[in-house]
């Protein structure tokens, strides 16, 4: 019987009502833990820690009440690492039957190695086509949860590498540095010199490669541009009076240029008088910050509208094509060198023809026998061998062919070498456009893959009650998605995306359509074609959707490991600075929390080094005071521990789930053995039998001691 105290009363060992049924689940808590047994489940990796249904089903005997089924295989799976596909049709049906019958919920983590949508190779490179083979991974993932119930669908979210002393977003205030607290003191650096010699990477937006990687200490040489060095009345490029302000672009008669970075009457490099040179000057990673701002600026002024993320220019960006100014530049002025060569050549070409013709008549007027007066020196063997050949004597018109057929093939070079210049200072050009940060590679096309996931599991909900859900997971501090402003942006950004999909009867690269329709130079460009998400919903009804298929996994064991770059203040003690660090881990939590982003919580624990999955209250993470958090914002969603080093230092992977019941303070509800009120904790029975790190309290059959009458000598009595 239950007494008011809400504690079970002595009951004999073989009472029926006990931790492991699901009758106890309903209960809450008796003295104020956050979570009882029935809200923590656990994660079982197929191939590792089960190996087939019946595998799953344990867990469910051992006491989990709900289950989180991971997937380490990619592609093609393994026995050692499963894939959704290799369970058929009928694990499925058991699957769904073991949650009915055991009121268990299952969720899905799909490949461990998708690192978010930007499709990344083991070279480094990045693939709208592996990017797609990612999708496919996600999708599986997706068909699979929705054919065992509705639930979350997790995906890491590691897109791309980026300096930690350089994570940058751009929100209503600008671009800001999530690495550098309102004070502007920098919080977290990977390596000491970091600050000063970070690395940015660089990617063709056509190719979606990377180019090159900027090193933030390296000096790049770059023109000094011709700018007005006074306010005055003068002419613009067009011939239009203009007044000229100090600090505008100049070209080399003072007049102003109309816009700056136009490729060939564009600014114009300083021409210094007295040493006859053109300025260069070696510039640093700050002075490309202002060469950004100024293109930005520029850019407002243009077309009377702020930049969008791909429009815009960031530092690193204009860094790189500062270092293709000058190829461009050298091959632009070779262009019009041969060029201005050309034009000489073809005017003495002409001069050629028509003494051709002169010496024609001429020859034909004068005796054979008067001729040889005519004849004429040909130096040019002479010159080339220093003197040593003799001259030879030929007549004009030998000499006028033979400069005819050499300035031809002159002209022929000059031509040639004209356009393949040109050629050259297009394609480098074309290059600097194309020239793009990681971010906006993911904004246009990363971004796109999870909305299109987002459709899928709206497609594939069966109950609207229980949708499926794309859970994107931050990953390791290291990669872009890993900060949690990050993964805010992610999923701000997917749900945008995925509204667009759901609302507008054309999209850039939507439904293909015969050839015939499609103008492929518009293609190129970003032609319209037929959406194939379109619902027809109305926006407002679409953000709904988006918001409810496209959500955050939060965990406790990844944002730990920020702690290993945190950068203590020296004005205070160890003990503040690991205040200072957790306060910040709970102001990312709540700033998740508070906008309803979270689908999905992994629980696990680490001491901020690696994420070696210890059950939560083994390591340092402040998982209750997180949790906390979650709850006080409504979060009623999965809540799973993902056990580690539990299944190798412990007896088994399950403990790491019974931990952390004990860690959140769930008592053992109906074993008794303490007396009437007095509940039993998973501290009294979790290493009861054999335990490692404290006697036992229960012993039983033949490790127990008799309880017969014996002498005190313990002499045997016959």
């Amino acid at each position: 019987m239950k007494f008011s105290s809400g504690y079970y009363s002595h009951h004999p060992m073989v009472d029926y009502f006990n931790a492991m049924d699901p009758q106890t689940y309903g209960e809450k808590p008796p003295y104020g833990a956050d979570l009882g047994v029935k809200d923590i489940g656990m994660s079982v990796p197929m191939g590792i820690s089960a190996a087939n249904v019946a595998g799953l089903y344990s867990k469910i005997r051992m006491g989990a009440g709900n289950i989180e089924i991971q997937f380490p295989g990619y592609r093609m799976g393994s026995r050692n690492a499963q894939t959704p596909e290799m369970l058929g049709e009928d694990q499925r049906q058991a699957i769904r039957e073991l949650s009915m019958a055991n009121e268990v919920k299952f969720t899905t983590h799909a490949s461990f190695q998708l690192m978010g949508m930007m499709g990344r190779d083991e070279r480094g490179n990045f693939s709208i086509y592996n990017a797609t083979q990612d999708m496919f991974e996600l999708k599986r993932a997706i068909d699979f949860q929705a054919d065992v119930g509705g639930g979350s669908v997790v995906i890491h979210s590691g897109e791309f590498e980026r300096p930690m002393t350089d994570m940058y977003l751009d929100d209503e205030t600008g671009r800001i540095n999530l690495a550098r607290d309102p004070s502007g003191r920098l919080m977290f650096k990977q390596a000491h010199t970091q600050e000063i010699d970070a690395k940015f990477e660089l990617l063709d937006d056509r190719t979606s490669a990377k180019i090159e990687t900027v090193q933030k200490n390296r000096l790049v040489a770059h023109p000094v541009w011709n700018k007005a060095e006074k306010d005055y009345w003068g002419e613009d490029q067009n011939g239009n009076r203009f007044f000229v302000r100090q600090g505008d672009y100049i070209d080399y008669q003072d007049r102003k240029i109309l816009d700056p970075y136009d490729p060939q009457n564009g600014r114009v490099p300083k021409f210094n008088p007295q040493t006859r040179l053109f300025e260069t000057k070696l510039k640093t990673y700050e002075n490309f910050k202002e060469e950004a701002e100024e293109y930005n600026k520029f850019f407002e002024q243009k077309y009377r509208r702020k930049p969008t993320y791909y429009e815009k220019r960031y530092p690193e960006e204009s860094y790189v094509q500062a270092t293709l100014d000058g190829q461009e530049g050298i091959a632009r002025g070779w262009s019009l060198q041969f060029s201005a060569m050309s034009i000489k050549r073809l005017e003495a070409l002409k001069k050629l023809e028509e003494a051709k013709k002169f010496y024609q008549q001429l020859q034909a007027t004068v005796p054979p026998e008067e001729q040889w007066k005519s004849l004429r020196q040909d130096a040019e063997l002479y010159n080339m061998t220093g003197g040593f050949a003799p001259t030879e004597m030929k007549t004009p018109l030998e000499l006028i062919e033979k400069q005819i057929f050499d300035t031809r093939r002159g002209l022929e070079y000059d031509r040639t070498s004209a356009s393949g210049q040109a050629q050259q200072a297009e394609d480098t050009y074309e290059t600097k456009q194309h020239i793009v940060t990681p971010i906006k590679r993911l904004e246009k096309h990363g971004v796109r893959m999870y909305a299109e996931a987002g459709v899928h599991a709206l497609r594939k909900t069966r109950d609207p009650n229980n949708p499926v859900t794309v859970a994107i997971e931050h990953i390791f501090p290291e990669r872009f998605g890993g900060h949690l402003e990050e993964l805010k942006w992610i999923i701000s950004k997917s749900r945008e995306r995925m509204v667009d999909l759901l609302t507008k009867p054309e999209i850039e690269y939507g439904a293909s359509m015969a050839p015939e329709e499609i103008d492929q130079k518009k293609l190129r460009e970003g032609f319209m074609q037929p959406n194939p998400y379109y619902m027809g919903v109305s926006r407002q009804e679409a953000e709904k959707l988006a918001e409810r298929h496209i959500k955050a996994t939060l965990d406790t064991g990844h944002i730990n490991l920020w702690r290993k770059y945190w950068q203590d203040d020296p004005r205070k003690t160890r003990e503040q600075n690991d205040e200072s660090f957790n306060k910040w881990v709970l102001n990312q939590v709540e700033s998740l929390a508070k906008e309803k982003m979270v689908g999905n919580v992994h629980l696990a624990d680490n001491y901020g080094y690696h994420d070696d999955h210890l059950a939560p209250g083994q390591g340092n993470s402040p998982i209750r005071e997180i949790m906390s958090i979650l709850k006080k914002y409504g979060y009623e969603k999965a809540v799973t521990v993902e056990p580690g080093a539990d299944a190798s230092t412990d007896l088994s992977d399950f403990h790491g789930l019974m931990k952390t019941w004990r860690f959140f303070g769930s008592p053992v509800y109906g074993m008794g053995f303490r007396g009437a009120g007095v509940p039993q904790t998973w501290a009294d029975v979790q290493y009861s039998f054999f335990g490692q790190n404290k006697p036992p309290y229960y012993i039983f059959g033949g490790y127990a001691p008799s309880n017969d009458w014996t002498l005190w000598s313990a002499v045997p009595l016959e």
